[in-house]
C-alpha cells in the first residue's frame, strides 16, 4: 500500500524482532490525513507492537517510519509526542495521587508545549469539558471509575495537541452505554481533524467508526481496505472473523 500525497503516516518495510520472535514483518502502510483506521487481528498479531513502533516505545528492527514528512523511525516517545503522535494504553494508568485536572495539565505542559502552568491548566479544563469530566476536575484520579479513567486518558491525549491519535483497546471493559459515549467522543475528536488509528476487538465498533480497516496476522499485514470488503476477505475470515460472522454480515446481520 503506497502512500498518497497527503499521507500523514507512512511505514515502509517495517519489521520488529524480539530475540528470535518476529513481531512485525515487512509492514507497508500509509495513513492519510483525517482517516479513522481500524487495526484488527487475533491476539499476538502485532497490533500493539505496531503502535509502539510508531510512537517510539519500540524501535523498528528494519524499515522506516515517516510522520508528517519527517523520518521518525528512531525517535523516543517524548519526541514523537511533541511532533504530534499521541497514544492511549490498554491498561489505563493515570497519576493516582494527582487530581484529574493536574493529570491533564501535566500532559499539556510536557507534550503539548503550553508555555505556562496557567495556560496549560486553562487548556486542560477545556479538554475535561469536552470529555465530560469537568465536574470531577478537582477529584483525585484514583477515585475515577474505569469509564472515567478512559475519558481522562482521552483528555490527556488531546492535551498533547495530536495530529495522530493511536487508541489501544479504548473500549475494553466498558458497558454498552459507556461504549456509546466513548464512540461519540472518538467521533468528536475525528471531527476536529485528528487522524485516528484504533486497535479494537469489537467489530461493531470498527464498522461504525472506521473508513478503512487494516488486518494483521502473525506480524504480517494480510489485508487493508474498506470495511465491507474486509469482512468478506477470505484471508481475514480464516485468520480472525470466522465463517459464521462473515455469513451474518453477508445476510445483513
Amino acid at each position: 500500500m503506497g502512500a498518497g500525497l497527503s499521507a500523514l503516516l507512512e511505514l515502509s518495510g517495517v519489521s520488529r524482532r524480539f530475540g528470535g520472535l518476529r513481531a512485525l514483518s515487512d509492514i507497508d502502510l500509509a495513513v492519510e490525513r483525517g482517516e479513522v483506521v481500524g487495526l484488527i487481528g487475533p491476539n499476538g498479531a502485532g497490533k500493539t507492537t505496531l503502535v509502539n513502533v510508531v510512537s517510539g516505545v519500540h524501535r523498528a528492527s528494519a524499515g522506516r517510519v515517516r510522520f508528517d514528512g519527517e523520518d521518525v523511525t528512531r525517535l523516543r516517545p517524548f519526541q514523537a509526542a511533541r511532533r504530534g503522535i499521541a497514544r492511549t494504553f490498554q491498561i489505563v494508568q493515570p497519576f493516582p495521587a494527582m487530581t484529574v485536572l493536574e493529570n491533564v495539565t501535566a500532559a499539556a505542559l510536557f507534550a503539548g508545549g503550553e508555555g505556562s502552568i496557567a495556560e496549560a491548566r486553562s487548556q486542560a479544563r477545556e479538554h475535561l469539558e469536552f470529555v465530560g469530566l469537568a465536574a470531577v476536575a478537582d477529584q483525585p484520579a484514583a477515585q475515577l471509575t474505569l469509564a472515567m479513567r478512559k475519558r481522562l486518558e482521552l483528555a490527556k491525549s488531546l492535551a498533547m495537541r495530536p495530529k495522530l491519535l493511536l487508541l489501544d483497546e479504548v473500549n475494553a471493559g466498558l458497558n454498552s452505554v459507556e461504549m456509546d459515549a466513548a464512540l461519540g467522543l472518538i467521533r468528536g475528536i475525528a471531527a476536529r481533524g485528528v487522524t485516528i488509528v484504533i486497535i479494537e476487538h469489537l467489530m461493531k465498533v470498527v464498522l461504525s467508526l472506521c473508513s478503512r480497516i487494516v488486518v494483521l496476522h502473525h506480524g504480517e499485514l494480510i489485508a487493508a481496505g474498506a470495511p465491507a470488503g474486509i469482512v468478506q476477505d477470505e484471508r481475514v475470515v480464516q485468520a480472525y472473523l470466522g465463517r459464521r460472522y462473515a455469513a451474518a454480515q453477508a445476510a445483513g446481520g
